[in-house]
C-alpha cells in the first residue's frame, strides 16, 4: 500500500504584513523604522562662520598673502585717506589675524615672521616720498619708528592666534594616542599570571 507524502497546511501571509525571518545564511530581518528625525537648524551666527572661507596657506602663501594684502591697502589708503599712516596700522591688525587664522598646522610658525615683513613692505605704499631714494628710505624708516605699536600688536595678534591653534593641536593629538591606548589595552588586555598550584 502506497503512502503520499502530505505536507501540514501553512498559514497564509496576507499582503502588507512583514515576512518573519527565517533561519540560515543571508538572513535580512525587515526593521521597520519609524520617521526620521528632524534636525534643527545650527544658529545663524554658526552659520555665518561656516560661509566664511577657510583657504590652508603654506609658509609662502601666508607671507604672500600678508604682503599682497598690506600692498594694497597701503595704495588704497593713499588714494582715500592721504597716507594715513593710522589708517594703515588699523588695517594691518586684521590681516595679521587672517594670516594667522588661514597658515596650516605645519607652518604655524611663519605667521609671525612674515607679519613684520609685510608691514615694512606695506608702508613703501604710504612712507614719504619726498627726495628721491634717500628721501624714501628716510620716510620709511620715520613710518616705522613712529607706527612700531602697530606693528608690535599686529605681531603679538599673531603670535597668540598660533599659539593657541597650537596648543589646540598639541591637545587633540595628545587626546587621539590616549584614545588608541584605551583601544589597544580593551582589544589586546594583558594577561594575568598564573598562580602556581600547590
Amino acid at each position: 500500500m502506497e503512502q503520499h507524502r502530505t505536507r501540514p497546511p501553512r498559514p497564509r501571509q496576507r499582503r502588507g504584513m512583514p515576512v518573519p525571518a527565517q533561519g540560515g545564511r543571508g538572513t535580512h530581518v525587515d526593521v521597520r523604522r519609524g520617521p526620521p528625525v528632524a534636525r534643527r537648524p545650527a544658529p545663524p551666527l554658526v552659520q555665518a562662520a561656516q560661509r566664511v572661507p577657510n583657504p590652508r596657506l603654506t609658509g609662502l602663501g601666508s607671507g604672500l598673502f600678508c604682503g599682497a594684502s598690506m600692498f594694497a591697502l597701503g595704495c588704497l589708503d593713499q588714494l582715500l585717506f592721504g597716507a594715513s599712516l593710522v589708517v594703515y596700522g588699523a588695517l594691518f591688525l586684521p590681516v595679521c589675524a587672517l594670516t594667522a587664522v588661514w597658515v596650516r598646522r605645519g607652518d604655524l610658525v611663519t605667521a609671525p615672521v612674515v607679519v613684520p615683513i609685510a608691514f615694512t613692505f606695506g608702508l613703501l605704499a604710504v612712507a614719504d616720498h619726498s627726495g628721491g631714494i634717500g628721501g624714501r628710505v628716510m620716510g620709511l624708516f620715520t613710518a616705522l619708528a613712529t607706527q612700531a605699536g602697530w606693528l608690535y600688536g599686529g605681531t603679538l595678534i599673531a603670535g597668540l592666534i598660533v599659539t593657541v591653534r597650537k596648543v589646540a593641536l598639541m591637545s587633540r593629538r595628545a587626546a587621539q594616542r590616549r584614545a588608541q591606548a584605551a583601544a589597544s589595552r580593551r582589544a589586546f588586555p594583558p594577561a594575568r599570571p598564573s598562580r602556581p598550584t600547590g
